[in-house]
């Protein structure tokens, strides 16, 4: 009894030490040592044996308690209020498996009108958005002819991912539907292992991709963002489109890479782009589409075909010190305002045939091109030798 005594005390010396009840590991040592001279004596004892299991199993707990520091916001649903899960940044990758997200619980929450806002979790299961209802198109969007008639499933609210893992797909396959999400939708950080299929939709808030993966295919075809997007240092995988698409807003790609085809043939930019020190690591086209302000290409760089076909430039387009290691087809292409190509390097010759370029806003190209440095160098150093052999017989 005097052990439980002094065990006692201890506990309550220790309590007093931590208001909040939480045993720092320093401190249960300490107790521990404390009662070490007294647990050969009490184990002579049974009745005293297991009354002092009971006490240190009171002791350990609070430490293996405090050794997780996984934090999980989950606040109350309610109605109109977004499905929210936050797990901190303490998580062990198995505590984020063991509270997993089903894509059948994001589904419902949009079928009742409710935006989502994860962060740090899993998502489990195909999502699959053609499986919402199909309504009216929205107050906002019914001035647009070309939207009349159209089959419409809306998202109500966000569509907030963030630096989570998304382990099956995200499609919208209607071939003539539309989606419309009329909140924010943010990705940054998260890294999706599937195909993510949001074509034919209409992002009325912006649109931030900054710092995600697609590790598969990424496509937005004829989709339409009404506001700003935000895709810097963005991973795409193995093909991405935004075929015919239309950005409303301001736009940018600045240090994203693009590891598998670009396409983003006909595509309509209203405002800024800038694709500066952005990477395309396969085939890339911009063929027949139209940058309406500032187009940004400087420092960005080509390691396959790229294409520039019909492509009209209403804006200035910047692509100093931009690399193309293959075919670069200027073709037909159009630049109303000032072009700067300078200190731009060309592994093989540009091709620039009927290429329209404004007089006013015209600037020397200033290409750089390998075989073109060598064809002059060989061309001098001939020179140079014929001079040579004239003076030699002059004398």
């Amino acid at each position: 009894m005097l052990f439980l005594r002094n065990l006692s005390r201890l506990t309550a010396c220790e309590s007093v030490a931590n208001p909040g009840g939480q045993y720092s590991e320093l401190a249960v040592r300490a107790l521990r040592r404390a009662m070490a001279f007294r647990i050969r004596a009490c184990m002579m004892n049974r009745m005293c044996a297991w009354i002092m299991v009971g006490w240190l199993a009171i002791l350990w707990l609070p430490l293996g308690a405090a050794a997780s520091n996984c934090q999980v916001e989950t606040p109350a649903s309610g109605p109109g209020v977004a499905l929210t899960r936050h797990l901190g940044a303490g998580c062990t990758e198995q505590e984020r498996e063991a509270r997993a997200v089903d894509a059948a619980q994001l589904l419902q929450a949009f079928r009742e009108g409710k935006g989502i806002d994860l962060s740090g979790v899993v998502i489990r299961g195909d999502l699959s958005l053609d499986l919402l209802r199909v309504g009216p198109l929205p107050p906002e969007l019914e001035g647009m002819k070309e939207l009349q008639g159209r089959e419409v499933r809306v998202i109500p609210g966000s569509m907030m991912i963030v630096n989570s893992v998304v382990r099956g797909a995200i499609r919208h396959g209607s071939p003539q539907g539309l989606l419309v999400v009329k909140g924010p939708v943010t990705f940054s950080g998260t890294r999706f292992e599937q195909l993510v299929d949001l074509s034919r939709a209409l992002f009325l808030q912006p649109v931030t991709l900054s710092g995600a993966r697609f590790l598969r295919e990424s496509y937005f075809v004829q989709g339409r963002f009404f506001r700003d997007v935000f895709a810097e240092k963005t991973a795409f995988g193995p093909h991405t489109r935004f075929h015919r698409s239309v950005f409303q807003g301001a736009v940018t790609f600045q240090q994203s890479g693009f590891n598998g085809l670009a396409e983003f043939l006909e595509v309509v930019f209203e405002k800024d782009v800038n694709l500066s020190r952005t990477s395309f690591k396969s085939g890339t086209g911009f063929s027949g589409s139209r940058f309406q302000g500032l187009a940004d290409f400087s420092e960005a760089s080509f390691d396959r075909e790229a294409f520039f076909t019909f492509t009209l430039f209403d804006g200035d387009a910047y692509f100093r010190r931009a690399t193309f290691r293959s075919t670069a087809d200027f073709s037909d292409a159009s630049f109303k305002g000032r072009d700067d190509f300078s200190k731009t390097f060309f592994e093989k010759g540009p091709q620039f045939t009927r290429t329209a370029r404004s007089a006013t806003g015209q600037a020397p190209l200033g290409l750089e091109n390998q075989t073109g440095q060598h064809a002059i160098i060989l061309s001098l150093l001939v020179f140079g030798a014929l001079l040579i052999v004239y003076l030699i017989r002059r004398r």
